[in-house]
């Protein structure tokens, strides 16, 4: 391959972060550059096909004015290439030259037209504009193979940095990046590398672990210009991607969905306050098998997993904590320094200490033994949350009875920790005592279907304490009802604090989770 460039500079100051910019107005986006600047992005794209009756010689004055606080990529996006302008490459490329004497610091070029657009300048470029040359594919990621040919071909061009953009169709495609993103850091090649959609998250934070020049984001949550585009906020405060670097180890949740989790906000907080080098990330992914197999490096050193994968996640590991085993569910996976990953199961504490505590605080109770003894525990599905919520009530001395929409997974599940077994009609008129405890550990509920609930009003009158293991929302529908009906109600943000900090000290090898922060953070953070 050949060498760089010889104007084109490595990243100063790590992976810079760049908001791309689709205001409509001028004096819209030059306000967006000064709130970009504001919120400590290094970078500005200025995605100008975007502007309302763009005038270049009017428009990009008043764009391109110094003082600027910002230095500035200037784009103008073809349709073809998933942008707004229609008409002659040569009008766009006037106005690209236009930037560039106006002092644009980047200007980006297609490279399907790269070399008709260096055969315009004439070399006319500035010496202190940066010509970034770019590919994009909104369908797919292409083969290893084919991104490093197609590196050396817009390299070719004269780029001064390559650009290339992918969709992500799983989330494995991101790892094919990630190997042309150290390909190019050992070459000395200035590259901007990554994967579009939701599957894609991650190229846009962990390319500052792989040598990527910079990376995009939005001013703020829906002025996305790519789909999964986190915002500049969310890179600099919630990610920490100035502290990313190639040592830096890499824990998330993996599961479908995972958008709505806190985990990542709560454990990234937590990793700074200790000065653990380490990021916590959403991994969406539908199988958990061939995630585990692509990204098996020893830098991606543990996992929290939540549905539909915390099953599956035993047959995965190589050894299991005896309660997970016992349990036959996980939340948490270890990769051991010798690449063995072990498996642990923290919802239980999590869910059943949340349970104790609010029995505690509402009723009379005998310190010498659980709150829970002798109590009769309804638990509402049978997966994974189901079983270790199960797996807890019954080792506190709880009565247990499984309720399931499949009587027969209701069965299974009662027959492995002694219990009793029911369908969800049937518990709509079960009544057999009062006092009674009830735990969903079903999804039902969980945001965006915010109006479902697994059980009806009529039947929540039965249970004097009510469980919902969903936090989103914080208050769901079955917890209103229940708190209406006048029981004492757990939310899943209980459930989930304490679980988060026994994995904090899994993933930490044992360091002390800062409780009260943690606490802090899931409470004023939550929907």
């Amino acid at each position: 391959m050949a060498t760089a460039a010889a104007s084109a500079p490595a990243a100063p100051l790590g992976t810079l972060v760049c908001a791309s910019l689709t205001a409509r107005s001028p004096q819209e986006m030059a306000a967006e550059v000064a709130a970009t600047a504001a919120l400590g992005a290094d970078v500005a794209e200025l995605q100008v096909g975007c502007l309302d009756g763009f005038q270049p010689r009017r428009d990009l004055p008043v764009l391109l004015a110094q003082p600027r606080p910002l230095p500035v990529i200037v784009a103008y996006r073809p349709k073809w290439e998933g942008g707004q302008y229609e008409g002659e490459d040569e009008t766009r490329f006037e106005t690209l030259l236009l930037a560039m004497e106006l002092g644009a610091e980047y200007v980006d070029i297609e490279f399907k037209v790269a070399d008709k657009f260096l055969k315009f300048l004439s070399g006319r470029k500035p010496e202190t504009c940066k010509l970034i040359v770019s590919f994009h594919n909104y369908e797919c990621t292409p083969s290893g193979e084919e991104l490093l040919s197609l590196v050396d071909q817009i390299q070719a061009t004269g780029a001064d940095i390559v650009k290339i953009a992918t969709a992500a169709t799983e989330i494995d495609d991101v790892s094919r990046m990630f190997q042309v993103l150290v390909h190019c850091k050992v070459k000395q090649l200035p590259i901007i590398g990554l994967v579009m959609k939701e599957q894609g998250f991650i190229s846009r934070i962990l390319c500052a672990k792989y040598g990527g020049y910079l990376t995009f984001a939005s001013l703020e949550k829906g002025k996305e210009s790519a789909p999964g585009q986190p915002t500049v906020a969310e890179l600099i405060n919630k990610y920490e991607i100035r502290q990313i670097g190639p040592d830096t180890k890499v824990f998330g949740i993996i599961g479908n969905p995972v958008g709505h989790s806190k985990s990542p906000f709560l454990q990234n907080q937590a990793f700074r306050s200790v000065g653990f080098d380490a990021v916590f990330l959403p991994f969406l992914s539908d199988d958990l098998v061939k995630f585990l197999n692509t990204f098996s490096s020893p830098d991606y050193a543990g996992f929290s997993c939540t549905m539909p994968h915390k099953e599956t996640a035993v047959r995965c590991c190589d050894d299991l904590d005896p309660i997970a085993r016992d349990i036959g569910a996980i939340n948490t996976i270890i990769r051991r320094p010798d690449g063995k990953l072990v498996g642990y199961n923290t919802d239980y504490v999590g869910a059943i200490a949340a349970i104790e505590d609010a029995i505690r605080a509402s009723q009379p109770t005998d310190p010498t033994t659980s709150p829970l003894a002798r109590r009769l525990f309804v638990v509402m599905g049978a997966g994974g949350a189901a079983k270790a919520v199960a797996y807890g009530a019954k080792e506190k001395g709880a009565r247990v009875v499984i309720a399931n929409r499949t009587f027969a997974r209701a069965q299974e599940l009662a027959n492995l920790i002694g219990g009793t077994a029911l369908t969800l009609s049937e518990l709509e008129n079960y009544h057999p005592e009062e006092g009674m405890i009830l735990a969903n550990a079903t999804s039902v509920g969980m945001f965006p279907n915010v109006n479902d609930t697994p059980l009806s009003k009529k039947a929540l009158r039965n249970y004097s304490i009510v469980f919902d293991a969903v936090y989103i929302p914080k208050e769901t529908r079955l917890l209103r009802e229940a708190a209406e009906c006048g029981a004492t109600v757990v939310d899943g943000l209980d459930m989930l604090v304490r679980l988060v900090m026994v994995q904090f000290g899994l993933f930490t090898g044992g360091m002390p989770a800062p409780q009260r922060l943690m606490r802090e953070a899931i409470l004023t953070n939550t929907q």
